[in-house]
């Protein structure tokens, strides 16, 4: 079964802990697209794993984990995600871990593009984590990027790099950034390729061999649907197509590859930085702050939190193909007497079902809401989804029928044991 794990909302669902779940009968785990902005946090043994690159197999044994072509990737960030990984105790040999020598390198002077970038926007911030990864992109569209099988050739890289140094610097210098020495640029990039080196091959024939021998494929997605550069509530998306379509042109891998695309999102909705949130509710919020939760894995920002969408849900599904839902942190919500689940949005008078296009519509969504009964008791024990509440299992219930996407696993705790298979 080859199976893509895609994020329904804007990121933060719990896909880390939902691939983690699934890596025991998958033999290759493999990333598809974005970069370092991405966090995934998954809990093992009682043990706390930070991811941002690195695949979330990477914490098996005996697992194949990919890095494929659409990810653009900061080698010096990853060199350093390596070595924290590893002084937890987890081998990452070059059997484990392959990068696509066509994924796009992301430079040290992308992080400060980022931050000019979000300063020439002022009070349209589109609230970046400011790791490059838009300037990336950015290059790879305009034809002037890096790819890992670039740095092969270190002449050829050297001139670009102080090509693209050069020019940077003229931006940067006008937001009083920090100036860039092309060498020293150079030397940081090169050291850290140097301990990649091993790792980086062409990964589409090692794919395509895997899924023609019959071995099991997870797609790992990062961020979430609404982050998409396409679908997403533009222009507060991400720089990449994080939709289950984007893990096939990220990884060389075709459509009919795929069997079964499973959609998580959390049992209410979050979301990161600047641009639209209908839902959102200041009380929910602060109920999840106060328990510790809800802070961003890659910036430690807090999260704004509100009612589950099903506007967003329902298309989420539709363009992903959703096979499954995994509905994630359902016990974030067991303390609660009565829940509201947004099933359209008042838009001048007008219903609306699905998410509007148009940015100013944004602003004058009103959020409808229907009224469910929580279930105030403890979830976080349960094994299977039958010692569920009858009230937490109707609001699953009624979850799936507005999505149009059946339950596959409900999560109710942060650790592997805590993920209930319906």
């Amino acid at each position: 079964m080859n199976t893509i794990i895609t994020g329904l909302q804007w990121g933060d669902e719990g896909k880390g802990k939902i691939v983690d779940y699934l890596t025991e009968s998958a033999d290759v785990v493999i990333r598809g697209q974005g970069g370092n902005n991405a966090g995934h946090t998954v809990i093992a043994g009682g043990a706390k794993y930070v991811l941002h690159l690195l695949p979330s197999g990477i914490l098996w044994d005996n697992k194949t984990n990919v890095i494929g072509n659409g990810v653009v990737l900061d080698p010096v960030g990853l060199v350093i995600e390596i070595e924290r990984i590893e002084a937890q105790g987890i081998a990452i040999t070059p059997e484990k871990l392959l990068i696509s020598d066509r994924s796009h390198v992301v430079l040290p002077f992308h992080k400060e593009l980022d931050a000019a970038r979000e300063a020439s926007l002022g009070d349209q911030k589109i609230g970046t984590t400011k790791r490059g990864i838009g300037p990336a992109y950015a290059d790879k569209v305009n034809r002037c990027g890096l790819r890992m099988a670039d740095l092969l050739d270190r002449e050829f890289a050297t001139a670009q790099i102080t090509r693209r140094v050069a020019e940077a610097n003229e931006v940067l210098v006008r937001y009083n950034l920090t100036i860039f020495e092309a060498s020293q640029v150079i030397d940081e990039v090169y050291t850290a390729f140097e301990r990649l080196r091993p790792h980086i091959t062409n990964t589409i024939p090692v794919l395509h061999a895997a899924w023609k021998s019959g071995k099991n494929l997870l797609f790992e997605g990062a961020q979430g649907t609404l982050l998409d550069i396409d679908y997403g509530t533009y222009p507060f998306v991400t720089s990449s197509n994080t939709t289950s379509g984007g893990s096939c042109t990220g990884s060389g891998l075709p459509p009919t590859a795929i069997d079964a695309v499973i959609g998580v999102c959390k049992a209410y909705t979050t979301r990161v930085g600047s641009g639209p949130f209908p839902t959102v509710d200041e009380g929910l919020s602060e109920y999840l702050h106060g328990l510790g939760r809800e802070f961003g894995a890659t910036t430690g920002r807090p999260r704004g939190c509100g009612w589950l969408d099903t506007v967003l849900l329902r298309f989420a599904c539709m363009v992903n193909g959703v096979t499954g839902l995994a509905v994630t942190n359902v016990d974030g919500l067991d303390a609660y007497e009565t829940l509201q689940i947004c099933t359209g949005y008042n838009i001048d008078g007008v219903v609306h079902t699905l998410p509007p296009a148009d940015r100013s519509a944004w602003d004058r969504a009103v959020p409808i809401y229907e009224t469910m009964p929580g279930w105030q008791s403890d979830t976080t024990a349960c094994t299977e989804y039958t010692q569920l509440p009858a009230q937490a299992k109707a609001y699953l219930n009624r979850l799936s029928e507005l999505c149009g996407a059946p339950i596959a696993f409900v999560g109710v705790g942060p650790d592997r044991v805590q993920t209930l298979v319906v």
